[in-house]
């Protein structure tokens, strides 16, 4: 989806992914300053903006990390402008310190917090709920459930929060983002004026002494946000009888499937809820007194629950509440499969035992791997030939996180974004085991430099390998502050990364990957010395490169050789453009990259010609 987010005109019918929704939703609601961090499944959000950024009307920034990107829109908000920040739900860990502190400082121009949420790992190191971050911060807070309410929500959600003058939070989750479905626009505002800004340091420096007053004011706003949730349109209530469900998010997709499919809609009560924080309490507690049994139906933690079952013991309702642990699971994502499950089980009907979600066993299995021509590969390779298993290998977030899997098995441990020099050099001082850490270009820039500034203040013994392809790989290439070209030309304001790592205390040494040589040789000499030293890997991504126009055209590399002596280069890369053809090996040329890394490594593979122009 291209310039229609911008120039579709109202009732007009767009097919959209939920979060090209959330753009042309925060658009019709007039986002004039949008920031983030990317990361899967809220991307493609900040990805559209970008692609529409020149001569928009709103200020777009893929930001450091998104602590800095909350705080650049937190200072956007006081000055008056509707602000979009957005990040996954792991992000919002690092943005949390700015975000408790915002909901008291407030948001005059208006926030709104994308968390995209992911149940079941699909691409995360866990799968926290972050609705209970609207309630530690005291956030309200939307949950759509279709691409339509992407859209409505995001527009609804930046006019209550600039109403308001709080953030609110618009929690999404890998389905809700990724699903694609028809979206009916609605007008797009054609000036937002900024609300001009009055200094006012007891509104907005939060001392002790104005703190107190900020709570206060803040648990009134929340109060106000209650009344709009027992009146939001997005919270409704259908059907009839004693059995009732309550459910959010994308269960209320699977509930209403389960409902459709099996003739049972109209014959229990459901009451789904899409304003999901504050509760609207005099809604559900109506709700709850016209049943005998409820069923809540919301996927990861209890937060519905918990607080529903609270509301029925205040109000004195005598009402069963099922939840997690008795039909339904506390974790991953849930599926009409097990939703049904909990509706027979409570209904007292049998569930089909064709209805299960069990995969065939003997269907081939494609573990993850890294693209041919990745500079990554060779990295591994030359670490592993240096170090081998010798070494503990503290590995971070982004496409190179791969290397965990066989032949490379080069990370040992990895806790979250920026760690792995952290916690290897917590590793090396207690363990005196030497440590390589991993490390993305992308990532070193969004949290490894303090890492790396604890590391020389502490002389802690780490070997520091920054993998630096010059894009943010994983994510869908984005630009960050240390890359040469974008998707719109030349950066003109690039960070010289090794001249970050000097200004860090340490003089780096640079090496390009795919010079197997000169890389071994530059391991070696780290190898034989002690305290916190870098090394930088760069060699451009070669999907980025071909993107971007910089891709060299290299021919494929051949066998020219016995097959059998390349047996060794193809288990010890396992690059995807090496194939067996009826027991042969060979190399796919449509899959070679012609990155001439494994000409290199055996006699037998010659780089291939280069055709007569």
């Amino acid at each position: 989806m291209g310039k229609e987010l911008l120039t579709a005109a109202a009732g007009e019918t767009l097919l959209l992914l939920g979060n090209e929704a959330i753009v042309r939703g925060t658009l019709e609601g007039g986002v004039r300053f949008v920031t983030c961090y990317p990361g899967t499944p809220s991307s493609e959000v900040p990805d559209a903006f970008f692609r529409l950024s020149q001569g928009a009307p709103y200020y777009f920034e893929y930001s450091v990390n998104e602590k800095v990107a909350l705080e650049v829109a937190g200072g956007a908000t006081l000055a008056g402008l509707p602000c979009l920040v957005t990040m996954k739900h792991v992000g919002v860990n690092v943005a949390a310190d700015p975000l408790m502190t915002l909901a008291y400082v407030s948001a005059p121009g208006g926030l709104v917090l994308l968390s995209a949420d992911d149940p079941g790992c699909h691409s995360s190191q866990n799968e926290q709920d972050n609705r209970l971050y609207a309630r530690l911060g005291g956030l309200p807070c939307f949950e759509p459930a279709t691409a339509q309410e992407c859209k409505d929500m995001a527009r609804d959600a930046l006019a209550l929060s600039r109403e308001l003058e709080t953030p609110v939070l618009l929690r999404t989750t890998t389905r809700i983002n990724h699903v694609r479905g028809p979206v009916v626009a609605g007008e797009l505002p054609r000036d937002v004026a900024p609300k001009p800004f009055v200094k006012n340091p007891a509104r907005f420096v939060p001392l002790p002494a104005s703190a107190r007053p900020m709570h206060e004011r803040l648990l009134g706003v929340l109060e106000v946000a209650r009344e709009k949730a027992e009146a939001s349109p997005y919270n409704t209530e259908r059907g009839q009888g004693a059995i009732g469900f309550v459910c959010s998010g994308v269960a209320r997709n699977y509930l209403s499937d389960v409902l459709a499919e099996d003739g049972l809609e109209g014959t229990v009560r459901v009451l789904e809820l899409g304003m999901t924080y504050p509760l609207p309490e005099n809604r559900i507690a109506e709700f709850l007194g016209k049943c005998r049994t409820v069923v809540i139906v919301e996927e990861l933690e209890p937060v519905l629950e918990n607080e529903i079952r609270a509301l029925a013991q205040k109000r004195g309702i005598s009402v069963a509440i099922i939840g997690k642990g008795e039909h339904l699971p506390r974790r991953g994502e849930y599926a009409t499969t097990n939703v049904r499950a909990a509706v027979n089980a409570v209904l007292g009907r049998e569930t089909p035992a064709a209805d299960t979600l069990a995969v065939p066993g003997d269907l081939p299995k494609r573990p993850p791997n890294l693209c041919a021509g990745c500079p990554h590969r060779a990295a591994y390779y030359a670490v592993r030939e240096v170090f081998g298993d010798d070494a503990v290998y503290s590995s971070d977030i982004g496409c190179y996180t791969l290397g965990f899997l066989p032949p490379f098995r080069a990370a040992d441990f990895l806790l979250c974004m920026g760690s792995s020099i952290s916690a290897g050099a917590g590793f090396a001082r207690a363990s005196g085991k030497p440590v390589v850490a991993f490390i993305g270009d992308s990532t070193f820039f969004h949290s490894g430099i303090t890492g790396l500034i604890d590391a020389v203040a502490y002389n802690h013994d780490i070997l520091v390998v920054i993998l630096d392809n010059r894009t943010t790989a994983m994510t869908g290439h984005q630009p960050n502050p240390g890359v040469d070209t974008t998707i719109f030309g030349e950066n003109p304001n690039p960070v010289d990364l090794q001249a970050l790592i000097r200004a860090c205390g340490i003089e780096p040494v640079k090496v390009n990957p795919l010079n197997h040589k000169a890389t071994v040789a530059a391991l070696q000499a780290f190898a034989a010395q002690k305290g916190p030293r870098v090394l930088v890997a760069e060699y451009p991504c070669p999907i980025h490169a071909r993107r971007v126009g910089q891709a060299k055209k290299t021919p494929p590399a051949r066998v020219v050789g016995d097959p059998e002596t390349c047996l060794a280069v193809r288990d010890n890369l396992a690059c995807p453009a090496f194939a067996m053809e009826a027991g042969v090996f060979t190399i796919n040329e449509e899959q070679c990259d012609g990155c001439m890394y494994c000409v290199q490594l055996s006699a037998a593979i010659k780089p291939g010609k280069k055709e007569a122009r």
